[in-house]
């Protein structure tokens, strides 16, 4: 056949027709697809499945049209059909279908295009749609550890998190931080609750099974609003295949989201922390362990982290990730147990910088340096610059802005810090460290309704959250200007936290329950405490400081003295090593009361403002000046303590000092009587939040 006899056949059997027509209407339903299966919340493979069918579909169609024609008898072979009859009477009907499905096809087409332009973020399509629950929104879940071995647990959170770490890149997303899903199972009966807890349209949840060299690891995607299943698979996969994993699961979720990623995020999702397995696996239990660090604040926590960060290293001296947690660990137990010595701070920044250059692009390495200018140094610039550029590369980082919210504070920047510690908590609703954070801030600012409605969840969380336990007393004390109400919530505390505070004030010495016995005037009480359970185990130099202050603040200064003797020594043997040691400083301006050296009291008093004042940090700055009021009153320096007394209640200084306070405190009884104290308790020269 020739080629003019080969088209004219083709047109006799309207296969061109048949080819327009099913363009049409493929391109109708496929328009159909896109914009409406969304709107009944129809999964995105079953709009692939539809453009499928219709690819494929096509030959077919041409095939069927070549062979065959559609008659009032029913579909017979072409070469049986006497068109002479058909032809009059349909020749125009294929032109309908065609109109009728482009017309269609192009009102869904500028109705996507219409909808679409309009959505824009998933905040910004929250915004607009009043949802609360952006569309783009998702929580990973507990794996489930499957392993023989219970003790692999360790390995299924750190498929989890390396899996959430990936996603938490994707600007288009938003991903929920790890601490606010830790507290849910693997596999929760109620998703719609854990929707509106989390703020999040879809969760994924797995289960992971390690065995030897061999790894099997189960996801699947839900929508938690209507508790449906999206899509599941199943991987079995060497262990040193295990990155590529991580790296497919966080696609496949980018995908379903349809959440557009920029070339940046693109190679992060592919990009593995290390080739070495084995280091991977000992950088995994080293996460582990400085998660359960960071819950108990115990030494030998971060220590047991620290051992298994250095064997990774040691296995891959270039793995970033683990050199830039190794440095994190460091850090944070010099802030929040046992500084470091300067050497040590130095290596520790050594490690953060090496981290950045090995890795330049890891949010981490650029946190970890944060913290060696914040918790080093309390350099407060540098370290912004490093915590906002870890925010740029993972936007969904929570602990990041939280880190710059707290920056932020340090220099009395109220306001901002309030807004960044929100913006921290929509990323991380579940998180009772940073829910605390923003009671803290408000008690600062002496709002203690505020303070108090962002304590009680915070515990209802973690009921061992020290910081909201500390900032319901506070808001209860100031609120109610009565010591009791505190003492009945205390009573519900887990008797064995310890709840040490570094407010700079005697509370820092005796801990936040000795100080809401103290005042409750309770001061028997107050020295059980240090006599029994978690206090009593803790170190002698904090213990015997203690009950010497205590006794002080009792009025009796003759009793305090054998404790004091014993506490004083192995104090000035800690100052030697780490002269900027404040919990130290504070414990022995507290001991040398006790001894009756009241000029060397204040002078470690002074000392310690020198190191700190409230002109560098907002915080732990104003709690230094309260104590160096605190000492002045006990040596009866009435009119030098009234002095810093009257500033502190002019600044948001809450935490330490509030009219309330004033009127029950202990502290305050050698200088109770003098007249400029008294004229503090009206409030009547105030001018800023302390009135």
């Amino acid at each position: 056949m020739n080629p003019h006899n080969f088209f004219a056949e083709l047109k006799r059997r309207n296969v061109y027709k048949v080819a327009v027509a099913y363009a049409v209407v493929g391109w109708l339903l496929v328009q159909v697809a896109t914009q409406v299966f969304p709107f009944f919340e129809i999964p995105s493979w079953a709009v692939r499945l539809v453009v499928l069918a219709i690819v494929i579909g096509f030959p077919i169609a041409l095939v069927i049209a070549w062979a065959f024609e559609l008659t009032p008898e029913g579909l017979k072979r072409t070469e049986d059909v006497d068109l002479s009859d058909e032809r009059a009477s349909k020749k125009h009907a294929w032109i309908y279908v065609v109109v009728i499905g482009a017309a269609i096809s192009v009102a869904l087409f500028f109705l996507g295009r219409y909808t679409a332009g309009n959505t824009g973020t998933p905040r910004q399509s929250e915004a607009a749609t009043g949802s609360s629950t952006p569309q783009k929104s998702i929580a990973v879940l507990p794996f489930e550890n499957l392993s023989d071995d219970k003790g692999a647990a360790y390995f299924a959170d750190g498929i989890q998190d390396e899996i959430l770490t990936k996603l938490a890149s994707i600007a288009d997303l938003k991903v929920i931080s790890r601490t606010s899903t830790a507290k849910y199972k693997s596999k929760p009966e109620d998703l719609k609750t854990v929707s509106q807890q989390l703020g999040v349209a879809t969760v994924l949840e797995g289960s992971v099974q390690k065995a030897g060299d061999k790894v099997r690891v189960n996801v699947q995607l839900l929508d938690a609003r209507a508790d449906s299943h999206l899509w599941a698979k199943s991987y079995d996969r060497d262990m040193k295949d295990v990155f590529a994993v991580e790296s497919e699961v966080a696609q496949e979720i980018a995908d379903s989201l349809q959440a557009k990623l920029s070339p940046a995020e693109a190679s992060k999702l592919a990009t593995a922390p290390t080739k070495d397995t084995v280091a991977y696996d000992l950088f995994l239990k080293g996460e582990f362990e400085q998660r359960v660090a960071n819950s108990n604040l115990r030494p030998e926590s971060f220590e047991q982290a620290e051992r298994w960060y250095k064997e990774a290293i040691a296995h891959d001296p270039n793995f970033a990730l683990a050199i830039a947690q190794l440095a994190i660990c460091r850090l944070r137990r010099h802030w929040l147990t046992d500084p470091l010595s300067e050497a040590e701070l130095a290596d520790a920044g050594r490690m953060a910088k090496q981290a950045v250059t090995l890795a330049p692009d890891l949010a981490e390495a650029h946190i970890a340096l944060g913290l060696f200018h914040y918790y080093g140094h309390r350099d407060y610039e540098p370290a912004l610059t490093e915590f906002q550029r870890a925010f740029e590369l993972q936007p969904n980082n929570a602990l990041a802005i939280g880190f710059v919210a707290f920056v932020h504070r340090r220099q009395g920047k109220w306001d901002r810090t309030l807004d960044e510690l929100k913006r921290s908590i929509e990323l991380n609703p579940r998180d009772p460290y940073m829910l605390s954070g923003v009671g803290e801030t408000y008690v600062f600012l002496r709002s203690w309704k505020e303070a108090e409605d962002k304590a009680r969840p915070a515990l209802t969380i973690d009921p061992h959250d020290a910081t909201g336990m500390r900032m319901l007393l506070l808001s209860s004390l100031n609120r109610t200007g009565n010591a009791q109400e505190p003492l009945q919530l205390l009573a519900n505390f887990p008797p064995d936290d310890l709840l040490l505070p570094n407010t700079g004030t005697y509370d820092m010495v005796i801990g936040t329950r000795g100080e809401f016995l103290v005042l409750g005037r309770n001061f028997d009480a107050a020295l059980k405490a240090w006599e029994t359970g978690a206090a009593a185990a803790t170190n002698e130099r904090q213990r015997f400081a203690a009950k010497a202050a205590i006794r002080v603040l009792a009025g009796d200064v003759p009793g305090a003295e054998p404790d004091a003797e014993k506490a004083r020594e192995l104090l000035e043997a800690t100052l030697r090593d780490h002269p900027n040691d404040f919990r130290s400083l504070k414990a022995l301006s507290w001991v040398y009361l006790a001894l009756n050296r009241n000029a060397d009291a204040i002078n470690i008093a002074r000392q310690t403002l020198e190191l700190l004042p409230p002109e560098k940090d907002a915080v732990l700055g104003s709690g230094n000046l309260a104590g160096l009021a605190e000492i002045q009153a006990q040596t009866g320096a009435a009119t030098e303590a009234v002095k810093n007394l009257r500033r502190l209640l002019s600044i948001p200084a809450g935490e330490t000092i509030s009219i309330a306070r004033l009127k029950i405190d202990p502290v305050w009884d050698p200088i109770r009587n003098d007249p400029g104290f008294q004229q503090l308790l009206t409030g009547k020269e105030l001018v800023g939040p302390g009135k």
